[in-house]
């Protein structure tokens, strides 16, 4: 357990990218609210996320994270939960038949409402308003009302995230993740794509090979990994107020586990010495991860594993890098040496979504699809260089058919963006882009166990 610690021992410390709220008796209310209600997830299944964490920080596995940018009040529906969910099956079976490892799968999903401003305000219309912090803060729309930070707004964001994690545990538990239906998770739009049909003939071979184990006696009846999948949420950790008040101690350990959601992560902007983000989640024992881009130099990520991680358990941490498909090959491999120096035990998954943002002329913001390719490329290739296990991806991703990134065997182009551009924050692949990316990094993986085996031989 972590000394000198309380859930609220983060409000001595620096705390960027908070809301301010001009109601201090509401935003306390609220807080207690939340404080009674019962958690989202459970203490036992952030262990079991870490366990399997561990296993892929020793190169026994791959972490596929991905879902929304920032989860909306109004796209809150069953069919974006169930079409987000299938996507990240499709793409685990395809990183699960490449490498011959287990996927774990963590959504951003169920709590991932809270975005990070470079302003606390921004102008238009003649108006100074408080800037869109994520539908937990605030609304997107440009008045003043909407815009106005409410407190209230945690409540309806638990109540949501609650009506998602039960749906997801009913998909991943009640059949739906069956091997069986392997066919039946590809949607409609992506059917006819290239990758869609490349996808379906992986499917015919997993049922040949589910026919051949049945024949055999082996069946989702008797193997249960067969039948249903392990699915875990994970989110920002920026709110602070929303963390702490859902922050409870296990009644099996006494350890503290912020109950939000399974896996918490810092951003690139409050992951500073004096952080009181730092500060919040030192305490806590689920899964952490920590973005990773080029303003961060390895004494300081030392220092900052040092604070998240004193006791160096495997599985605790994940270091997600973002840099940018121009940067990645010369900024990633002085942090990859010094964690691997100093004997860290760690995730090393690769954003390549945050690094990547342009404008086009139109005024959309845009990520091209070649230059998240890119930079997993490069990232893929650091680890190659260094010996290191590049052990997972985290992608901003939907199951809609909407036109956000730019590229990739449909070939989006900046004229077509405008047609379903659908996204409250960044731009967001698409389901058919990223079942493409699911097989680029299939390919990958297949090279990275190639130089396994010739360095074993």
């Amino acid at each position: 357990m972590a000394t000198n610690w309380t859930p609220e021992s983060w409000k001595t410390h620096e705390a960027r990218h908070l809301p301010s709220y001009g109601d201090a008796a509401k935003l306390s209310e609220v807080e207690v609210t939340l404080a009674k209600f019962p958690p989202l997830v459970f203490a036992g299944e952030a262990r079991d996320l870490k366990k399997t964490l561990g296993d892929v920080a020793e190169g026994r596995g791959f972490l596929l994270q991905g879902g929304d940018c920032a989860e909306s009040f109004a796209e809150f529906s069953a069919d974006n939960i169930r079409d987000t969910f299938r996507v990240l099956l499709q793409m685990a079976v395809v990183l699960t038949f490449a490498s011959k490892q287990p996927v774990v799968k963590v959504g951003r999903m169920a709590g991932q409402f809270a975005k990070p401003r470079s302003a606390p305000t921004e102008s238009a219309q003649g108006m100074e308003l408080p800037s869109y912090f994520g539908d937990i803060i605030n609304g997107i729309e440009f008045e003043p009302e909407t815009r106005r930070n409410d407190p209230e707004r945690m409540v309806r964001a638990y109540t949501q995230s609650s009506a998602t994690l039960n749906l997801l545990r009913a998909f991943a538990g009640g059949g739906y993740a069956n091997l069986r239906q392997v066919h039946q998770w590809t949607l409609d739009h992506i059917g006819k794509s290239p990758w869609g049909e490349k996808f379906s003939v992986l499917a015919d071979r997993i049922s040949e090979a589910l026919d051949f184990m049945a024949a055999c006696g082996i069946d989702p009846e008797t193997v249960p990994q067969l039948e249903g999948t392990d699915f875990y949420t994970s989110h920002e950790a920026l709110l602070l107020p929303y963390e702490q008040a859902l922050t409870r101690r296990d009644s099996l350990t006494g350890d503290w586990y912020d109950c939000s959601a399974h896996m918490l992560w810092i951003g690139d902007r409050t992951r500073f010495d004096g952080s009181a983000h730092v500060e919040f989640l030192r305490g806590v024992e689920n899964p952490i991860g920590m973005k990773c881009g080029p303003s961060l130099e390895p004494d300081a990520l030392l220092r900052l594993l040092d604070t998240l991680n004193p006791r160096r358990e495997a599985g605790r941490m994940t270091l997600i890098s973002r840099f940018g498909h121009e940067k990645v090959e010369e900024g990633l491999p002085k942090l990859v040496r010094a964690v691997k120096r100093e004997g860290h035990p760690v995730v090393w998954s690769c954003d390549p979504m945050h690094g990547n943002v342009i404008k086009t002329e139109s005024g959309l913001k845009t990520r091209p699809f070649d230059r998240i390719r890119a930079e997993i490329e490069g990232f893929f290739a650091v680890h190659r260089a260094e010996g290191t296990h590049a052990g997972g991806i985290h992608l901003e991703m939907t199951g809609q058919d909407v036109t956000e990134c730019t590229g990739g065997a449909i070939a989006i182009t900046d004229e077509a963006l405008a047609d379903r551009y659908h996204t409250h924050c960044d731009p967001r692949l698409n389901a058919a882009q990223s079942i493409e990316l699911a097989f680029l990094i299939a390919d990958m993986l297949n090279l990275e166990a190639t130089q396994r085996h010739k360095q074993a031989a």
